[in-house]
């Protein structure tokens, strides 16, 4: 077997593996707070031969004291990977509108679950579609997938390893917080019972990690931007958002990076209803 493929991949890359032997199973995973639905989209057009897998249902949990997206049962997550036809030995390339920001969640997930050889499409469906390349109405037949679910190939922490990561003794640690700014500075909560911060969490934006069209930023430019926020090699970095999606996509953009992390899958969604927790307001202290 070829070297575990891992990132990402743009639209000519994953037509020539779709015309391939053995081209990749495609998961879309089209979702946005607050809507429009993402199966609804899918139905309007989608890569061909892709499946759908919903974020609310199948690659999360029920929302609750674990936060609105805790991790998803590993049964579900496994049923969903196999109807998708997700199989050990077989590509899997994931897909959102154009920022990644849903896709990541599904790319975490899936090495987390111990799948080697998942990539996200860079840029989504609006790169393949300005590619040129062409969409299906057509709903795909459920497939039978041999997948097994087998948690813990990428680190986490929960509200306690979370509290104490900034302060911890040791090596230097840094913790992200990827929420928009406002939502860090405490300015504004739109979603979650309290504004504010992790203290001692550092505000580095997901939406940064793109560029205008949605794609990555070369790795160079991702390296640079968190190297002024002290996340370098010898740094451990953990990351949380407001409830584990979008940080999904800072871990993947760290590792563009070559810089590993850890989810705090529960994040802010998670840590704000427990009233014993502190928050913090304010601007980056650094």
């Amino acid at each position: 077997m070829n070297e575990p493929a891992t990132t990402l991949i743009g639209p000519a890359g994953l037509a020539d593996l779709l015309a391939g032997e053995q081209p990749p199973t495609l998961l879309d995973v089209r979702w946005s707070l607050g809507g429009p639905p993402g199966d609804e989209e899918f139905a309007k057009g989608h890569l061909p031969g892709a499946h759908y897998v919903d974020l609310d249902r199948e690659l999360a949990g029920a929302p609750g004291v674990a936060g609105r997206h805790p991790l998803p049962s590993p049964a579900v997550f496994q049923a969903a990977l196999r109807r998708a036809g997700v199989r050990a030995d077989r590509d899997v390339v994931v897909y959102d509108a154009a920022t990644s920001m849903s896709a990541a969640r599904a790319w975490w997930l899936l090495r987390w679950a111990g799948h080697t050889r998942v990539r996200v499409l860079d840029g989504g469906l609006r790169a393949w579609t300005e590619a040129g390349l062409p969409l299906s109405a057509e709903e795909p037949a459920e497939e039978s997938g041999d997948f097994t679910v087998v948690p813990g190939g990428l680190p986490t922490i929960d509200a306690d390893g979370a509290a104490a990561w900034p302060a911890a003794e040791g090596p230097a640690r840094v913790l992200l917080d990827v929420r928009a700014g406002e939502r860090y500075r405490g300015e504004t909560e739109p979603v979650d019972p309290r504004a504010g911060h992790i203290p001692g969490a550092l505000s580095a934006p997901t939406s940064d990690n793109v560029d205008a069209s949605g794609r990555f930023l070369p790795p160079a430019e991702l390296a640079t931007r968190f190297r002024a926020l002290g996340a370098t090699a010898d740094t451990d970095i953990a990351v949380y958002c407001g409830s584990g999606v979008t940080a999904a996509h800072t871990v993947l953009a760290l590792e563009l990076a070559g810089l590993p992390a850890t989810l705090y899958p529960g994040s802010w969604s998670e840590w704000s209803t427990d009233p014993s927790r502190p928050a913090t307001t304010g601007p980056n202290p650094r």
